[in-house]
C-alpha cells in the first residue's frame, strides 16, 4: 500500500476536516456520478450535538484525504450507522481494508451494541466489498422531498408545538401503539429531540385529543420531518397529511427551501401517504447488517 496515514476523530468534527470529507465526497460523486452524501450522513458531522468518530485516510506524500469512514450515532445509544467512500484513484490499493479493520477495533473500544451500513443503492464498488466481509442486505430507506409551500390547513385538526407537561403521555401512548417502542425509548426520543437547536415536535389534536406527532428539524435550506406517528385508532382520517401540510409551511414560513424525509421502501402504507402529499423520491440508501 501507498504511504497512507491513518487516524480517527470524534464526532463532531472541526471545520477543516469537515470540509475535506465534504470534498472527497464531492469528487466521488464527479467521477462515479453518485451522491455519497447522504450515506456519509454528511450534513451533521460537524454540528455540536453529533455523536460518532470518522476514519481518516491521508496519502502522506500529498496530504490529501483518500479515504474515510463516518460512523454517526444517531439515537445515542451506542448504534452505529457507517459509511466508507476512497477516492476513486486510491482503489483497491488496500486502503479499504486498513480502514475496516481500524473500524472493528473502533467498535470495540466504543463498546457498540449495533451497526448498519449505508450505501447508495447504485455503489456496486463498496457493495461487494462489504458483502466479502460478511455483511448482508437488511432493508432499504428512501429520500422524499417536497417544496416549503404555504399550506392550508385541515381547521378539525389542531397541530402546535409539544408541551410536556400534557403530551408526554399522549405520545409514549401513540409510539406504542404505531410502533411497538418502549416507554424509555420514547421518552429518550423525546428527550433527544427537545434538547438538539433547530428541532421541533409537533402534536396534532383531534377533538382535543392528541392523536399524531411528527418533528421537523433544521438543516441549512431544508426542513427534516423525523418521528411521524399517528394513533392506530386515529389514522385514515387525513392527520398524517395535516402534519406533512403543516411541516411544508412551517418550513416555507422559516424562510427554507424543502422539505424531506427518509421512509422505509417497504412501507407501502407509508409510501402512499408520502406520494399523496406531494413529495418526490430523491435517492436511495440500502442499509446492510453483519451476518
Amino acid at each position: 500500500m501507498m504511504n497512507i496515514a491513518f487516524m480517527t476523530a470524534s464526532l463532531p468534527i472541526d471545520e477543516e476536516t469537515f470540509q475535506e470529507i465534504k470534498s472527497l465526497s464531492g469528487f466521488g460523486m464527479e467521477i462515479d456520478h453518485l451522491d455519497y452524501s447522504y450515506a456519509l450522513n454528511l450534513s451533521v458531522l460537524n454540528k455540536p450535538f453529533s455523536k460518532g468518530f470518522c476514519i481518516l485516510a491521508y496519502d502522506e506524500v500529498t496530504n490529501h484525504l483518500v479515504g474515510v469512514i463516518t460512523a454517526v450515532d444517531k439515537i445515542g445509544l451506542d448504534t452505529y450507522e457507517w459509511s466508507m467512500l476512497v477516492d476513486p484513484m486510491y482503489r483497491k490499493t488496500g486502503i479499504e481494508d486498513a480502514l475496516l479493520s481500524l473500524l472493528s477495533k473502533a467498535f470495540k473500544d466504543r463498546q457498540a451494541v449495533g451497526e448498519l451500513v449505508a450505501l447508495n443503492e447504485k455503489d456496486l464498488y463498496a457493495r461487494k466489498i462489504i458483502e466479502n466481509y460478511g455483511y448482508t442486505y437488511s432493508f432499504s430507506e428512501a429520500t422524499f422531498e417536497a417544496a416549503a409551500e404555504e399550506t392550508e390547513m385541515n381547521h378539525s385538526i389542531h397541530i402546535r408545538p409539544y408541551n410536556e407537561s400534557t403530551d408526554l403521555e399522549p405520545l409514549i401512548e401513540i409510539f406504542r401503539e404505531t410502533f411497538g417502542d418502549l416507554r424509555d425509548e420514547t421518552v429518550e426520543l423525546i428527550e433527544m429531540n427537545t434538547s438538539v437547536p433547530g428541532r421541533v415536535i409537533w402534536v396534532a389534536e383531534l377533538d382535543g385529543e392528541v392523536v399524531g406527532t411528527l418533528t421537523t428539524a433544521k438543516d441549512v435550506i431544508s426542513q427534516w420531518i423525523t418521528s411521524l406517528a399517528v394513533h392506530p385508532l386515529h389514522q385514515r382520517k387525513g392527520v398524517a397529511t395535516a402534519l406533512l401540510g403543516w411541516a411544508k409551511d412551517f418550513a416555507y414560513q422559516s424562510g427554507e427551501q424543502q422539505v424531506l424525509l427518509e421512509v422505509e421502501m417497504e412501507n407501502e402504507e407509508a409510501l402512499s401517504v408520502y406520494l399523496k402529499a406531494g413529495f418526490q423520491k430523491r435517492l436511495q440508501i440500502d442499509f446492510y447488517a453483519y451476518g
